[in-house]
Formats: structure tokens, sequence, C-alpha cells
């Protein structure tokens, strides 16, 4: 069956619920587990030297401590769960290439990741990150769908 799952995650609750029960998945199947977040790239515009250098180390402080945050908690659970896990942090503006390109580059056999269920308008300018992984990937994807509490 599955020997190596790819959790993404953003940090929400529809995402550490998706982590979850990709951990439960990998503890029945005898799995391992790769946590993954796709940080933001740095962008801004100035003519000040000084600012864009000291925003640009701010940004990495606070991606930094938003990946360690999302990552340990996939890190907890597996190791909770007793599921061999490692993490790591992709740079990208676009989350689903980074997504896609680690499932291929650690030979993920499932990435199991959440809809956040946007539909309508939000859902049309917000776009979803699942739905481009569905698209862009030749791994099976699972999608735990969202369901507010």
């Amino acid at each position: 069956m599955f020997k190596h799952i790819l959790l993404p995650t953003d940090g929400s609750q529809f995402s550490e619920r998706a982590v979850f029960r990709g951990i439960e998945l990998a503890q029945q199947v005898g799995a391992r587990v790769t946590g993954i977040y796709a940080a933001p790239e740095f962008h801004l515009l100035s003519y000040r030297a000084a600012e864009l250098s000291e925003s640009q180390d701010q940004f990495a402080l606070d991606v930094q401590s938003h990946a360690e945050k999302y990552l340990a908690f996939i890190r907890d659970t597996a190791s909770e769960a007793k599921v061999p896990c490692e993490t790591l942090v992709e740079r990208s503006d676009h989350p689903h290439d980074a997504i896609c390109r680690a499932a291929k580059l650690r030979q993920c056999d499932l990435i199991v990741m959440a809809s956040h269920g946007r539909r309508g308008l939000t859902g049309l300018i917000l776009g979803s990150e699942t739905q481009r992984v569905l698209a862009h990937t030749d791994v099976p994807v699972l999608v735990w769908r969202a369901v507010p509490e």
C-alpha cells in the first residue's frame, strides 16, 4: 500500500485535521510521513535599501517562526503515533509547485491535504492549492474535506 505520505500544512485548523488523519493512515499501514510548509518568497519594493534589508530580515524570522510552529505539530503528532517523520520548508510563491516537487523528489506515494471548502466567488478569487495539486501531480491525493466546527 502506501509507504511514504506527504503532509502539506498551512497552519490552519483544516490543515491540522488533515495532518492528523494522514498520520493515522500512516500508522495503520506502516508508512512514514514528511511534513512540508511552503513558505512565501520575500517581495517588497522600496527605494531605501536599509528598510528593505530590515524588512527582509524580519520577514525571514516571521516565516521561520510560522514554519517551526506548523511543522512542530506534524512532528509531535507523528511522534505520539510512533510514525517516522521528517519535515521540510520549501520557498515558493506557489505552494502547489512546492508540494508537487517535494512529493516527486522524495518519492512519496500519497499526498494527504485539506480542502478549505471555499466555494463561489471566494473560491474563484482565492483559488485552491488543493485543486492545483490535484491538477499538477501524478501522485495520488487524499483530500480531507474541511467542515467548520
